[in-house]
């Protein structure tokens, strides 16, 4: 039988669309400067350093001269907040969903996939909420699970498609987890660190995440405790704020104590919305945002997380995760599968998960790999259809973006300098795998590059190129749904801000400036801020 994807490469594409004509004088215009500019910068933003296999960073090859005037106008961002832009309430490009914002509003499939397409869509979320079932049992098609593990099933951590949430009274730790991870001791793993085979070391006993769950028989390695501290903070308007600082600790532990030199980094699972986009932005186009040496002086030193494909071997741009520290969807996937529930794929045949060589009893537990299913216990099939459902989970449409009070907090976002490191706009690739992604002009305010934050919002956990103290500046669509979709609003990358608000004072480092801007606004001006974000 082929392959789910192989069939779709024979499908019909729906139409290109999302970009504007050349001929609309809006749009049309492009300066010589501009385009220097972009491929002056993006030649520099790996100055320095061997140019990574793979990564085209002088230039988009994709575009023809008058394709790239095209996108590099229409992604400039704007100076005119009377009125919304065009194109601006179809913030996924064309497979922006309008199925209205409610509880599945992070659910639905790209509006611009075919009928069959649809079909796979729907057979990769039916492995996305399946609950897998320890080994061995009699559903066989479904055992593997653990034997460590923190959930069942990927819909467990990732709810309703949207964010995850810290451990709550008796609510467990689902969909946060802990890292374990410590630097490089010894000459050959600092060898191993520097040639980017490897992106940190995990803790000799646990591991490189701490699973609390366990199948019969086995227990889990410990529980996560999180202790906040409440700490008040006055703005010069006199509004008094309280934020929660967290501490992380480990109870209960099954092997004894953690390394010394392990570092905890809670995790809190990110929505899923809109990864297909993020996927197909060029690499280029990313790299061009990035000034590690902050050459312009503004305090903004975004710089790519390079890391090593696990599948071709060859270096390549880190997009996805908390710190950037994974190439693709389907990586991201497997290692998900194989860290979180325990199950082994082509891309990671762990058929243990995470134990390691001291958990003993783990590694003596019965995995669920059959003969007639292949060597691991979620094949190609399975990750081939959970991979699609994950690149066309849409991204809704954006809601009161013409309200004066919305485009008031728009101006105050750009004027504040938070695109700095939230860039409102790119335009993906032309040659896509799938050409639902291609060439659409999205809104992701992103720019999927890394940022010190500060010592406040610090893990002290390095990830590959990334410090302890720098993160991926996360995308804002659809940040206004999380109550809706996730009956909660906890932001950043723990969930200790409990409000918008919270989580802009939060940053420090490379946001500090335009904390402090937000901090020093009156209260309307505030507000006007939060309600264009609420409106993503």
């Amino acid at each position: 039988m082929r392959r789910p994807l192989d069939f779709l490469r024979r499908l019909r594409w729906a139409e290109d669309c999302g970009l504007p004509s050349q001929q609309n004088p809006r749009y049309g215009w492009l300066s010589g400067l501009s385009l220097a500019v972009v491929v002056a910068l993006t030649a520099s933003a790996l100055a320095g350093e061997p140019e990574p296999a793979g990564l085209a960073t002088t230039s988009r090859t994709d575009l023809t001269p008058k394709d790239l005037a095209r996108v590099i106008a229409i992604t400039r961002p704007t100076k005119d907040f009377s009125k919304p832009e065009q194109f601006e309430p179809m913030q996924g490009g064309a497979g922006t969903s309008r199925k209205g914002a409610n509880k599945d509003a992070f659910s639905q499939s790209s509006a611009n996939i075919t009928f069959e397409e649809e079909g796979i869509f729907k057979l990769g979320n039916a492995l996305f909420r399946k609950n897998w079932v320890s080994s061995p049992s009699s559903t066989q098609a479904s055992d593997g699970l653990g034997p460590l593990f923190n959930e069942r099933a990927c819909q467990n951590c990732h709810l309703k498609d949207g964010r995850g949430h810290p451990p709550e009274a008796d609510s467990g730790t689902t969909s946060m987890f802990l890292r374990l991870a410590r630097q490089a001791s010894t000459e050959e793993e600092k060898a191993a660190l520097a040639a980017r085979k490897v992106l940190n070391f995990p803790d000799p006993v646990y591991g490189s995440q701490l699973q609390d769950l366990a199948v019969p028989g086995l227990r889990g390695e410990g529980r996560m405790r999180v202790d906040y501290q409440e700490q008040k903070v006055t703005l010069p308007d006199g509004t008094v704020v309280s934020l929660r600082k967290p501490s992380y600790s480990v109870d209960d532990l099954a092997n004894g104590p953690l390394d010394p030199q392990t570092t905890l980094s809670p995790r809190m699972t990110p929505p899923m919305i809109g990864l297909g986009l993020v996927e197909q932005i060029a690499p280029a186009d990313i790299l061009t945002h990035a000034d590690p040496d902050d050459r312009n002086s503004d305090g903004i030193s975004g710089r790519p997380n390079i890391v090593r494909d696990g599948q071709s071997g060859e270096l390549t741009l880190g997009r996805f995760g908390w710190k950037a520290q994974t190439p693709s969807i389907r990586q991201q996937a497997a290692d998900a599968f194989a860290g979180d529930i325990g199950i082994s794929t082509p891309e990671v045949p762990n058929h243990w998960g995470d134990c390691t060589a001291a958990e003993k009893a783990c590694l003596a537990m019965p995995n669920g790999t059959q003969e007639r299913l292949g060597p691991v216990e979620a094949p190609s099939p399975v990750m081939d259809l959970v991979t699609f459902y994950s690149q066309n989970l849409a991204v809704p449409a954006r809601r009161d973006l013409d309200k004066p009070d919305v485009l008031a907090g728009k101006k105050l976002f750009y004027d504040m300098g938070c695109i700095s490191c939230h860039t409102p706009k790119f335009v993906t690739r032309r040659g896509t795998p799938n050409k639902a992604q291609a060439f659409q002009l999205i809104w992701p305010y992103s720019d999927f590059l890394l940022h010190d934050m500060g010592p406040g919002l610090a893990d002290g956990q390095a990830v590959g190129e990334a410090t302890g103290s720098e993160w991926r500046t996360p995308p804002l669509w659809g940040i206004g749904l999380t109550q809706t979709v996730n009956g909660n609003s906890f932001f950043l990358h723990d969930g200790r801000a409990r409000t918008l608000t919270e989580a802009v004072l939060w940053h420090g480092g490379e946001g500090q400036k335009a904390r402090d801007r937000f901090a020093a606004a009156d209260a309307a001006d505030r507000d006007a801020l939060v309600k264009f974000l609420e409106s993503l």
